[in-house]
């Protein structure tokens, strides 16, 4: 930034100035400079004039990412720049996605909903119970705690599913169907929490998505009647959305669309991704039938492997097999046991067959870390096994057990790795981008970066998109989808959430490890992408030429961002 001579005025002007301005509705681009003051765009135009200037000669000027599929709940106290995401041109989030937001919450049952979000989401306990400032027991008083604290880009969450069944039935929670009264009440803390300013209603009924015990998490027990509840309670406000995930037999995928027309309000769906069974292409032929009907439902699709760089300690990807989530709340030397028996070993290969658990991918294996066998780190666990003429399930448990702590870590993919499948979802009417579970699963991969990989993989090597069609699915998209006024365009009047970019190098970047989480935990991070310059949240600049503006983060120029009414 440089200072220039301006004229006068009650509050500076910043112009960003000389740039290919991309405005989010999916307009044609157009050369022009943007001027913002008092975190609003004044005008957009050729010629203007400012206190400071920006200069984004050869960039493109286009409104701040909206990553709507995030889990920053526990994050944003401590870090209020939400990295990575801020990296990436991400300017607003939306949190409690998969239902496991971090209240309601009752002080006993702060230690469930810790190690709940461990097993779920790979967020370490001890960095959690570290890190969250439990001053806050209602969703409003979360929402207040936030807006106390501040944070460096705007902010909004769901009320989630998981939470709200343990703050109202207890250890009952994952155990049964709740009663009539239990439904009603929480039908009620549900719009409790619509007033206060959520952003709707979020739940799972996702595989993969069990709690400390390994059984379903509390999400995945609800019947129709206790669903259609909570999510009328969104629609009763007539603001916010509902997001789902998953499917279960009392809401299959094509119900959600009659959910849907019945309820008024906006759903989105995660996920549909690409699979080697060709599932995501019947999944795209119920949308579009629904989409024919006239239904809000929004599949989140993504331009990135779905893949988890995971330890055997806590296998993500194969716990969805029953007799892997027995393991879940044992002992290291217990586990060991068990992967030593052939007898358990059998019952694991036996639930494959009978269709229990989502079958592993063998060939999609890396092995990544190992201190037992550092000579094979980075290459397929298949080969290796093809090579010795074994199975690879024994292969992997015969590494695995050669660790002292069994922190054998192998990347797997579970799904999404079919670049025509993907280009064909990127493409589809009424799908929208999500996904990027940043702040979740920190130990096992980083997928901040899906809006930098769209611009440069998607768009600028493969033509997939256009970079018009591609902002627009960054930012107008998803803010209508939940009603954040005056958020996802560059106009005049709108809150001036900005991202300035090259198009002609923009690109994820590196991943890492780093030890900066509370209680000195370990995640992945991405925080040195290709190609982005600045970042402006409600005016005031986060990232200047690439690098975190310390004093905007103490600063805190986010805002919760409450839906307004469709």
């Amino acid at each position: 930034m440089t200072d220039t001579a301006s004229p006068t005025t009650a509050s500076p002007t910043t112009v960003i100035r000389g740039g290919t301005v991309i405005d989010g509705t999916g307009s044609p681009r157009i050369r022009a400079d943007v001027a913002i003051r008092d975190g609003r765009i004044v005008d957009v135009g050729t010629g203007l004039h400012g206190d400071h200037v920006v200069d984004a000669e050869g960039l493109v000027v286009a409104p701040g990412f909206i990553d709507i599929h995030t889990h920053y709940d526990a994050q944003v106290f401590w870090d209020p720049a939400l990295t990575p995401s801020c990296f990436h041109g991400v300017t607003t989030v939306v949190a409690g996605n998969c239902g496991f937001s971090i209240a309601p919450t009752r002080p006993r049952d702060r230690d469930l909903i810790a190690r709940t979000l461990e097993k779920v989401e790979d967020m370490d306990a001890a960095s959690l119970n570290a890190g969250i400032p439990w001053e806050f027991e209602s969703f409003p008083e979360y929402l207040a705690a936030i807006e106390r604290h501040g944070m460096a880009l705007n902010y909004a969450a769901y009320i989630g599913h998981t939470p709200l069944r343990i703050f109202v039935m207890g250890d009952q929670a994952a155990r049964r169907t709740a009663t009539s009264d239990e439904v009603s009440q929480m039908t009620a803390l549900v719009a409790e929490a619509m007033e206060a300013g959520a952003a709707g209603f979020a739940t799972s009924f996702a595989i993969t998505h069990l709690g400390a015990d390994g059984q379903p998490i509390p999400s995945r027990w609800a019947d129709r009647a206790e669903i259609t509840s909570l999510c009328k309670a969104v629609a009763q406000s007539g603001r916010g959305a509902v997001g789902i995930n998953g499917t279960s037999d009392g809401l299959r995928f094509e119900q959600i669309y009659d959910l849907q027309l019945e309820l008024g309000i906006p759903i989105t769906f995660t996920a549909l991704l690409t699979s080697n069974t060709g599932s995501h292409l019947r999944a795209l032929e119920i949308h579009r039938r629904g989409v024919a009907r006239g239904a809000a439902v929004w599949p989140q699709v993504s331009c990135r492997p779905l893949s988890f760089s995971m330890t055997m300690v806590e296998p993500f990807t194969l716990n969805t097999s029953p007799i892997f989530a027995e393991l879940m709340p044992l002992s290291l030397s217990e586990r060991r046991c068990a992967y030593a028996d052939p007898a358990w070993q059998q019952r694991v290969r036996d639930g494959w067959a009978a269709g229990l658990g989502l079958p592993p991918r063998w060939d999609t294996y890396e092995l990544m870390e190992s201190s037992a066998h550092p000579g094979l780190i980075g290459q397929r666990l298949l080969s290796l096994a093809e090579a010795g003429s074994v199975d690879p399930f024994d292969l992997l448990l015969d590494l695995t057990l050669d660790e002292p702590d069994l922190r054998l870590r192998a990347k797997a993919v579970l799904a999404n790795d079919d670049q025509e499948g993907i280009a064909i979802l990127l493409q589809a009417e009424g799908c929208t981008l999500g996904l990027s579970d940043a702040g979740a699963h920190v130990g096992q991969l980083c997928d901040a970066p899906l809006a930098t990989d769209l611009l440069g993989t998607w768009v600028r090597e493969r033509g997939v998109l256009t970079l018009e069609d591609a902002v627009h699915k960054l930012t107008q998209v998803q803010a209508d989808i939940f009603g954040f006024a005056d958020r996802g365009v560059l106009r005049p009047g709108a809150a001036a959430d900005i991202v300035v970019f090259d198009p002609d190098t923009v690109a994820p970047g590196p991943l890492r490890r780093v030890r900066d989480f509370p209680a000195g935990t370990e995640r992945l991070t991405a925080d040195e992408p290709v190609g982005m310059h600045h970042l402006f949240v409600n005016g005031t600049a986060v990232i200047s030429n690439g690098e975190l503006v310390a004093g905007a983060v103490a600063q805190r120029p986010g805002q919760l961002l409450r839906p307004s009414r469709h």
